[in-house]
């Protein structure tokens, strides 16, 4: 057993190097306040380089007409009315500035002739206001901010993964780790710590996450030290993953494919969309697009391998190979598909968590003192369903927030209360899997609860399948306590796995019971045996642990946001 043990002092600690945790890191050294970022992958490998579509910011580049305050109805609006309006706001008004720091920090978006930034529709908004790179908008913001950092000095661990927060007397004080590759641990003594290690999607057999990413890492630590969940049963399916080869079922093709043009169409070659969104079509909300297209193959006009038809064949090469980069490399390299002359093959995909930990809305802080939490381990945006492009501004503008927040925190202490007992107790939780020799693999419990939330949990739920749901759960959980841990010459990723899979069954746990809470369809949760809205769950639910829900009123709309919302059709919503 490797017992080595780092110790690492800093003023604020950053969990999660992808674009909410860097621009939190970055903000932090330009105060001038000591700050350290550890991520379990490497930083030029985050989460936010899978992000293709777009960025957004009501700039007014193509549509002069454009406002915050329409970005903040459009968001809303699109939400089914469950986002903070105090978050929203912060965000669509906050946009522009974070269009100006990734310019000052050197990123290169697509521009007009005459200069001006170019903006595409994405989705449903009143007006063109998502900023690109191609489609690889969120590589690009990736690569913009780990340059920063680096020009910063921002030190950064990579292939760290921490595996509790430390905390006394309700006061966060650092963080308990150990190195994937050689076992060492990590004890970060910080006076504030950043959550920025991402959602939960990773709890679905088919998602657009990546293997060992987005596992419900943030739901865990934040509960584990007293913090707690918002809405984790509002999930967005991406309407377009592929379904093959295996190894690349749920990789994404970007939302930009139908922003330019594309046609969706069944295994029938029905443009299906006309029954669900007549007005948009394939410009609808990714909810709708997504039950759209999951009703299809439930009802059995779906292709043969199960998914729907998405179609760019029509479009000007040049179009497709300028506008559509990565989508035509994706499909050469898994399936030796030319975009330009086939359709594609997709399927919905869980994509993001629009739930998340319960933070406050001016400074994303979470009632435990001196942690806070942003981007998608964050919650208060979205709503029910959220609009391609906000997450990549919203990590711009809270991740510059709450670094300054964390910076002042850390500033204004006077006395920082320490506890050997924590971080003795993380010590020994970690000591304790690297004994356990039982005969259950982490792996095989993994897939358990995958296949328990797809069937149970995916794109449209009902009472009988979350009940089943979570009697599977309570039997994986007991199988867990059977658990075999074996770290090998090639490093500690199963003792990974085994955090992992703790933080799956909480995360699943947290989902199942408030899926069943919401006894309603509203945006991206759809109840077959409620399909119907009910204005009583005009609510967010608060999870703090096993068996413990509490609903949360949703502040009032502002008048002048309000007024600027449109009329949402529940056309096509009904499904059983």
């Amino acid at each position: 057993m490797d017992t080595r043990e780092r110790r690492i002092s800093t003023s604020v600690l950053v969990i999660g190097t992808g674009g909410a945790g860097l621009r939190a890191a970055i903000e932090l050294a330009e105060r001038g306040t000591d700050v350290l970022a550890v991520g379990k992958r490497p930083r030029s490998d985050a989460h936010t380089a899978l992000a293709a579509g777009g960025i957004n910011a009501a700039l007014g580049t193509m549509d002069p007409e454009d406002s915050w305050r329409q970005h903040a109805a459009d968001t809303l609006r699109e939400g089914y009315l469950l986002g903070d309006p105090r978050t929203v706001r912060t965000v669509a008004e906050g946009a522009a500035r974070g269009i100006e720091d990734l310019e000052r920090y050197g990123m290169r978006f697509a521009r007009e002739a005459d200069g001006r930034i170019s903006q595409r529709f994405f989705g449903a908004h009143t007006h063109r206001r998502t900023a690109f790179a191609g489609d690889y908008t969120g590589l690009e913001i990736q690569r913009t901010l780990v340059d920063r950092a680096a020009r910063l000095g921002v030190p950064v661990l990579d292939d760290v993964y921490i595996t509790r927060l430390l905390v006394e007397d309700g006061a966060v004080f650092g963080a308990y780790g150990f190195g994937l590759g050689d076992g060492t641990r990590h004890v970060v003594l910080a006076d504030a710590v950043v959550l920025a290690a991402g959602g939960h999607t990773r709890i679905w057999r088919r998602t657009s996450s990546r293997r060992d990413e987005n596992t419900g890492d943030s739901f865990r630590l934040a509960v584990d030290a007293g913090g707690r969940v918002r809405d984790p049963e509002l999930v967005q399916f991406h309407p377009s993953g592929l379904l093959w080869p295996e190894n690349a079922a749920g990789t994404l093709v970007s939302e930009a494919a139908r922003g330019e043009g594309g046609i969706l169409r069944n295994g029938l070659g029905e443009r299906f969309m006309s029954g669900y969104d007549p007005e948009r079509m394939e410009l609808s909300t990714r909810d709708r697009v997504a039950l759209a297209a999951y009703t299809e193959i439930k009802e059995g006009r779906g292709t043969g391998n199960g998914g729907v038809w998405l179609d760019v064949s029509h479009l000007p090469r040049e179009t497709v190979l300028e506008r559509l980069p990565r989508v035509h490399r994706t499909l050469l390299e898994h399936q030796m598909l030319d975009i330009t002359e086939s359709p594609m093959e997709i399927a919905p995909t869980a994509h993001y968590s629009m739930g998340g930990v319960w933070v406050r809305p001016e400074d994303h802080s979470t009632g435990v003192a001196g942690l806070y939490a942003i981007g998608e381990a964050a919650s208060g945006l979205h709503g029910a369903n959220r609009l391609g492009g906000n997450s990549l501004i919203e990590l711009l503008v809270y991740g510059r927030l709450t670094g300054r927040a964390a910076a002042e925190y850390s500033e204004g202490l006077a006395v920082h209360r320490r506890s050997a007992e924590a971080v003795g107790r993380a010590r020994a939780e970690v000591d304790g899997l690297l004994a356990a020799d039982g005969r259950e693999n982490t792996r095989s419990l993994q897939r358990a609860v995958r296949t328990l939330m797809t069937e149970h949990a995916g794109v449209v739920r009902d009472e009988r399948g979350l009940l089943a749901g979570l009697a599977e759960l309570d039997r994986v959980e007991e199988r867990m306590s059977d658990l075999g841990v074996h770290p090998d010459l090639a490093g500690f990723h199963d003792l990974a796995h085994a955090f992992d899979l703790r933080s799956m069954a909480l995360a699943g746990r947290a989902t199942l019971e408030a899926a069943l809470e919401r006894r309603e369809t509203r945006g991206c949760h759809n109840r077959s045996d409620h399909p119907g809205t009910d204005p009583a769950l005009r609510v967010n639910l608060v999870w703090s642990g096993p068996g413990r829900l509490e609903r949360e009123e949703v502040p009032a709309v502002p008048a002048d946001i309000s007024e600027l919302m449109h009329e949402v059709s529940s056309t096509g919503k009904l499904v059983e």
